[in-house]
């Protein structure tokens, strides 16, 4: 019985023949990657998160605004994290700050992604 099996054979590596292209040069498509994703994909999400955040912080009470499961209301009262809205003469509802999604008769926010 041999024990070659038990052991994966050991591979050296070669150094690149002379004529073989620098580093710097495979690494090139990763970067070009990188790039494509960063302004395809994170750059409309950071602007699309700063409008959101400029949004919520001009939300102030008396405002008419609807919510993201389509509750229109008149904004009552707002904490940092949570807004009263007054949905009718005696009701009145708790959301999160996050919760609204634009003012009232205008196109939300952000819109979706399946829209834009």
């Amino acid at each position: 019985m041999t024990i070659a099996f038990a052991f994966p054979p050991v591979v050296a590596m070669a150094a690149p023949p002379d004529g073989a292209a620098p580093i710097w040069v495979q690494l090139v498509p990763f970067a070009a990657i990188l790039a494509i994703f960063y302004f395809i994909i994170l750059l409309p999400m950071k602007r699309r998160q700063r409008k959101v955040a400029e949004f919520q912080a001009a939300l102030k009470a008396g405002d008419k605004v609807v919510t993201t499961s389509g509750v229109y209301g008149v904004i009552t009262k707002m904490d940092d994290l949570t807004v009263t809205l007054q949905v009718d003469d005696k009701t009145r509802i708790k959301f999160a700050k996050a919760a609204v999604a634009g003012y009232q008769g205008q196109d939300p926010v952000v819109p979706d992604a399946g829209t834009t």
